[in-house]
């Protein structure tokens, strides 16, 4: 049996924004995925609810093949801001990246992931708004990771890749 998925109103949306926002701070992230797409649905552009989905599709990552990063990254792509698209995309690789570590991935396979992660936080750091130290703190969680786990030390070169740098 197919039903046909009813549409909100452009008035509700700021409403529909508050409630997914709320779901995923109460670890419902499909309930968030699905407002958001309700949202979508009458302001296909919508930033916040791209931001939003992106984010509610990778609080479901488990560290397998059903991970859907292809169509997170799409989202990420779609926000005007550059700084936003940098920003998001990172925490996308590092989200990505944590859910396969946590499934046991080696070192060698996640260090990629992680490393794209920084570059990604490390260049929207040279473009942040004023007062904004996300891409500073995001980049640090991922170096401390990285310098935490055993199987990272000898992987990666903490020289050759720092916040106020590309890759070399």
């Amino acid at each position: 049996m197919e039903f046909k998925l009813k549409t909100i109103s452009k008035a509700g949306v700021p409403e529909a924004i508050s409630k997914a926002e709320l779901y995923r701070s109460l670890n419902e992230p499909e309930e968030a995925e699905s407002i958001c797409r309700d949202i979508l649905a009458v302001e296909p552009e919508h930033q916040l609810a791209l931001r939003l989905l992106g984010l509610a599709i990778t609080d479901q990552f488990c560290g397998d093949a059903s991970d859907r990063y292809g169509e997170v990254e799409g989202l990420f792509l779609r926000l005007v801001e550059r700084y936003e698209r940098l920003y998001y995309t990172g925490l996308l690789h590092e989200r990505r990246a944590r859910a396969q570590m946590h499934v046991g991935r080696s070192p060698h396979m996640l260090t990629p992931l992680f490393e794209e992660a920084m570059r990604c936080f490390a260049e929207a750091e040279t473009i942040r708004p004023p007062g904004n130290d996300d891409a500073i703190l995001r980049w640090n969680r991922c170096a401390r990771l990285l310098q935490s786990h055993p199987g990272f030390r000898e992987e990666w070169e903490p020289e050759a890749f720092d916040a106020d740098s590309s890759p070399i």
